[in-house]
């Protein structure tokens, strides 16, 4: 059985005090969680602030991205063992806008969830597809390719501790969602996808989530499918009342 897993991504916003503000309101309405987990990724300087706010709770920390090298001369980057270092659990690698606004390709993604691995970090690995690439009907392709490219050279074993996000571009800030049909149809493309890696019984142990404007309207019909694991959320994790809704979404 696999456990849902919700991540809070919460990109480029929050300083350390306005973390800890956030982490103390959120935790009175989300109470006991045995059977789901829970991930906060705050920026890189607010990692210790939520670390300190979440100790002693069960929920994860986890980063937004990380480098493929232990240490050198890589300017502005964060190793795995400096996240390690600091408590982190799970980092987000290949997310659409690293990948469309700096530049990341497959092959650094690659990179970047075998260091991961190696530092006993968990990464949670987006692939999603653009609007243009999606009305080119090239989205089964894409996602195949970027399954298929990501997990080059993980052993099975280690694919276990991967966390596989399906952000549909088009729909991340958008408002627009992927119909709960359409998000499980992918998500079962990629489930089959790794079933040609790994096998079955390893693809069916892997969690996928779904992320692209996730919201408490939409989550409990999201998480009724199949496939999907959970969420990757976005906007609405910013905010105590509706980040808890989502983690909730059974209520």
């Amino acid at each position: 059985m696999r456990v849902p897993i919700i991540a809070g991504n919460w990109k480029m916003n929050k300083t350390p005090e306005e973390a800890a503000v956030l982490c103390r309101e959120l935790l009175p309405l989300l109470g006991e969680l045995t059977d789901r987990e829970v991930v906060l990724c705050p920026p890189f300087t607010a990692l210790t602030a939520v670390k300190e706010a979440i100790e002693g709770t069960d929920i994860a920390l986890g980063a937004q991205n990380v480098f493929y090298e232990d240490s050198g001369a890589y300017t502005g980057e964060v190793s795995p063992p400096m996240l390690k270092a600091l408590g982190v659990k799970y980092v987000i690698i290949g997310h659409s806008e690293r990948r469309e606004y700096f530049g990341e390709s497959d092959e650094m993604v690659n990179r970047k969830v075998k260091a991961a691995i190696a530092h006993g970090l968990r990464p949670i690995l987006c692939v999603g597809e653009t609007l243009e690439q999606r009305e080119a009907g090239v989205t089964e392709t894409l996602v195949k390719s970027q399954i298929n490219k990501a997990f080059s050279d993980v052993s099975a074993d280690d694919a276990l501790n991967v966390v596989v996000a399906y952000e549909p571009i088009w729909a991340i800030g958008t408002g627009k969602t992927a119909t709960s049909q359409e998000a499980n149809r992918v998500i079962g493309l990629i489930r089959a996808t790794l079933g040609e890696i790994y096998g079955g019984s390893t693809a069916e142990a892997i969690r996928i989530q779904y992320g692209g404007s996730v919201k408490p309207e939409n989550i409990a019909e999201l998480m009724q499918e199949p496939e999907i694991d959970g969420a990757l959320v976005g906007g609405a994790s910013l905010e105590a009342e509706s980040f808890a809704r989502i983690v909730r979404y059974d209520d």
